[in-house]
């Protein structure tokens, strides 16, 4: 009996330094998933305006196309987006140079560089944050959107820090965690520019700068979004295939204005419709004739 019991001490000893040493193994290899550093190109040429019709335009891109208050908040005071007791708490900070607030602290370049690459002063990646889709920004937009971040009353905040708790830290170990922005980002992506109109390219540059691609993927054809929290449900195919087929642009503006699909069905929360309610008529235009000339796929084909 003394034997088996020693035994069984001796299995379970090794078994508990096993568990251990996993442990270490996992944190470890997430801090330095956490905390890699990226190489991403400074942006110099960007230098916020005190035009009220630069600043105007910068605000109508934040709140209307690439939704920024949308975690912000209508104020860029920031707040907590996930707060998950397994995963993670993921915040989306005060961008305001209010008290706590990274306005004061980011230079226009650095401002830049974080919305074109996802990459902060220190070399990290953003966290969730869509720069994959800012990054299609012209620089004309970039200094609208920053120059209206610039002119915003400071808002003191008393956020608390990012927290990568058990699960998080093991899916970040594993490679399954995919919000670290900067580590699939392509700095070589073309960036469009072309003239504001009721046009396809207008209409894709919009879709570009408003997460459309970002979330329906390249092809629009839907599936897991890139980066989302593993409950968000997958982005819906809105090829002339999917989710739009037989809609008129007259069923795709009542969708975007109200969150409500031509059938009656309620869009999930994760897509934010409240603020591509404010786009205008000419600029639904270009993304319903920009949707319009994409191929029609099967779901999941991106």
């Amino acid at each position: 009996m003394k034997t088996i019991l020693k035994w069984v001490g001796i299995v379970l000893g090794a078994l508990v330094g096993l568990l251990v040493i996993a442990a270490i193994a996992v944190y470890a290899l997430s801090e330095a998933k956490i905390n890699a550093k990226y190489d991403a190109p400074t942006v110099n040429n960007i230098t916020a305006s005190t035009d009220p019709a630069v600043i105007a335009r910068g605000q109508h891109l934040a709140t209307a196309i690439s939704a920024c208050v949308g975690c912000h908040g209508e104020n860029l005071g920031g707040g907590i987006l996930i707060d998950d007791p397994a995963l993670a708490r993921i915040v989306a900070p005060n961008l305001t140079q209010g008290q706590n607030g990274r306005g004061s602290e980011l230079s226009d370049a650095d401002m830049a560089r974080v919305l074109r690459y996802g990459v902060k002063p220190d070399g990290t990646s953003v966290k969730i944050m869509p720069a994959d889709d800012y990054t299609h920004l012209t620089d004309t937009d970039l200094i609208a959107v920053i120059s209206w971040v610039r002119s915003l009353p400071p808002v003191d905040s008393n956020l608390p820090p990012h927290e990568f708790r058990p699960v998080g830290r093991l899916l970040t170990a594993l490679n399954q965690l995919d919000i670290y922005v900067a580590a699939r980002f392509d700095p070589n992506v073309p960036r469009l520019e072309p003239a504001e109109a009721v046009s396809v390219e207008y209409g894709n540059y919009l879709a570009n700068i408003a997460g459309c691609t970002g979330c329906h993927g390249p092809g629009l054809s839907g599936g897991p979004i890139p980066g989302a929290p593993p409950d968000w449900p997958p982005a819906a195919n809105i090829t002339v295939a999917g989710a739009i087929n037989g809609w008129s642009e007259a069923d795709f503006f009542h969708t975007l204005r109200t969150g409500v699909d031509p059938s009656g069905h309620q869009l999930v929360s994760e897509m934010p419709y409240e603020q591509y309610a404010n786009m205008t008529d000419d600029e639904l235009k270009a993304i319903w004739a920009f949707l319009q000339s994409m191929p029609p796929k099967e779901f999941g084909n991106r």
